[in-house]
């Protein structure tokens, strides 16, 4: 039986999947750190959304990955979770 590791070093020796992994890989690291400054700033989905002044679907679909969120919602986000957005350029 395959390993998933096995089979991920694998895959990642294809140039275009390993292209594809990163950028799933960053999209996943940003919903996580959305979910870490709400879990830090104790609030519920619902209680996230009434200080930002949204729905609580809507942060279910932001932190599901099911939206891409502009500038303007992620600093909204960062505010009413105590935190404090940046965003920097990476050369690769």
């Amino acid at each position: 039986m395959t390993r998933i590791a096995d089979l991920k070093k694998k895959l990642m020796e294809n140039p275009e999947f390993r292209a594809e992994y990163q950028k799933a890989d960053e999209e996943f690291r940003l919903i996580e750190s959305l979910v870490l400054a709400r879990t830090r700033a104790k609030l519920s989905q619902a209680e996230l959304a009434r200080r930002i002044g949204t729905t609580q679907s809507a942060i279910a679909r932001l932190e599901g990955g099911g939206v891409s969120p502009s500038l303007a919602t992620l600093r909204r986000y960062a505010e009413a979770t105590g935190a404090r957005l940046e965003i920097n350029l990476v050369e690769t």
